[in-house]
């Protein structure tokens, strides 16, 4: 598939290098040359310098062959152009990324579907709901949900106090309600694992478990976990994202504190949100923090345009007493260091917004794709194809590709967390963990 991408800023190279990886066609447009020749001298792509709003670096480019165009420069314009243009080249699938509100709601006269585009993100949006996501399951630093809501892959540290440390596989699986959940990773030192009955869970270890939703208090229960909507909530940051996490908060009914530096905006915050607490200082200023209650919050979420003062404030912080941060974080190679320090979640925007795009991308009946932050490892959700070796198979009969597991099972939806014996069924969603090196795998298997 060729796949051309207008913007070679973080969402466009983290989208390059993972197309790329999986031997896609990728084109990338800028118009920075150094940035580009860089990017083209590391990764298998053809880089084009220039404009992604002009026909002719398009026609140059080889558009007329292109099958999936992505829009993602700092500029709304330039990627709503850059898509309206490629309809005249007969293009499947256009994503443009945008920030102006005026483009997002349903109702907006110029919405996704009048300017003919398949899907417009917006990442302070898709931040947003991230972060909610992660509020509601409290105790997970990782979240994500399948199956139109039915099913949650949760991402959880296993501290000292989890009855579940020390345990294989094997042994879990005798424990009452242990088919309730899959275990579908283990990440450890950075090391992505999808374990069988003899690898066992350790202390430190950062557990995936794929989950019903309605079951999702009775295995937190198991391991020792219990999440609970907080209480009390510092937001550092009064931008999109932090004015727009308060107004979910306040329809919660918590007790929201928003910290912001610039006295004008904090007049708009006030006249906009009913229930919050705005204060106007630097989240920084250790004093005025805990004169605020810092050591009482239940959660500090920062989301300032810094990454210094997110890490730096989210830190002082849990210093401080506050029992969990969510840190906004733009350098998302960062990632991966951040809980060393101490950061209890790292989201990086232009991160969980690629996430959304890769739904456009693969091969067969794909439903879903969600990358695993700070991992190599994807979770797809995808429709079994209408095949004899499908029809009443075991799941253990299949010899599924090494380095994916099946985590959920969704038939006339009704889902299933599934064991060996589970049998399949033509068009069953199966919602299926693996790591990079499964990805080709995983794909011929449901082709042939």
């Amino acid at each position: 598939m060729r796949i051309m991408i207008i913007g070679a800023g973080q969402v466009g190279r983290h989208l390059s290098r993972k197309f790329s990886a999986e031997g896609q066609d990728v084109v990338l447009i800028d118009r920075n040359e150094t940035r580009l020749r860089r990017l083209e001298r590391e990764l298998n792509i053809l880089a084009v310098h220039g404009s992604g709003a002009s026909v002719r670096i398009l026609e140059d480019a080889g558009i007329e062959n292109t099958e999936l165009f992505i829009a993602v420069t700092d500029s709304d314009e330039v990627n709503l152009v850059a898509c309206l243009l490629s309809k005249k080249y007969n293009v499947k699938k256009r994503v443009a990324r945008v920030r102006n509100e005026d483009f997002l709601s349903a109702d907006a006269p110029l919405n996704e579907k009048a300017l003919g585009i398949d899907m417009l993100i917006s990442p302070d949006r898709a931040m947003t709901a991230e972060i909610m996501q992660l509020i509601t399951v409290s105790e997970a630093f990782d979240t994500a949900e399948f199956a139109d809501g039915q099913v949650s892959l949760l991402g959880y540290v296993i501290n000292e106090n989890n009855p579940c440390a020390g345990l294989t596989l094997q042994q879990l699986k005798q424990q009452k309600g242990s088919y309730r959940y899959v275990v579908a990773a283990i990440i450890r030192n950075e090391k992505t694992i999808i374990p069988g009955g003899d690898d066992r869970i350790e202390f430190g270890d950062k557990v995936y478990l794929m989950v019903r939703k309605q079951d999702i208090a009775e295995v937190e229960n198991m391991f020792n976990l219990a999440s609970r909507l907080p209480e009390l909530v510092f937001i550092i940051g009064g931008g999109t994202i932090g004015f727009s996490v308060a107004k979910r908060l306040e329809a919660l009914g918590i007790n929201v504190r928003l910290v912001e530096e610039d006295a004008d905006h904090c007049e708009f915050l006030t006249e906009n949100l009913e229930s919050t607490l705005v204060l106007n200082f630097d989240g920084l200023e250790a004093n005025v923090l805990l004169e605020e209650g810092i050591e009482k919050a239940d959660l500090i979420i920062t989301v300032t345009d810094s990454d210094a003062s997110n890490i730096l404030a989210s830190l002082l912080a849990k210093h401080h007493g506050a029992r969990k941060c969510i840190t906004k974080i733009n350098r998302h190679d960062f990632i991966p260091l951040l809980g060393k320090l101490g950061i209890d979640v790292a989201l990086s925007p232009r991160e969980v917004a690629a996430d959304m795009i890769l739904r456009y991308v693969r091969r067969g009946s794909i439903v879903s794709v969600t990358t695993i932050l700070g991992s190599d490892a994807e979770v797809i959700e995808l429709k079994v194809p209408d095949r004899p070796k499908f029809k009443d198979a075991p799941l253990k009969s299949l010899f599924f590709p090494k380095g994916a597991i099946v985590g959920a099972i969704v038939r006339d939806r009704q889902v299933f967390i599934p064991s060996g014996e589970t049998t399949l069924q033509p068009d069953d969603n199966l919602i299926i963990f693996f790591t990079k090196e499964a990805i080709q795998h995983v794909e011929a298997f449901f082709e042939h």
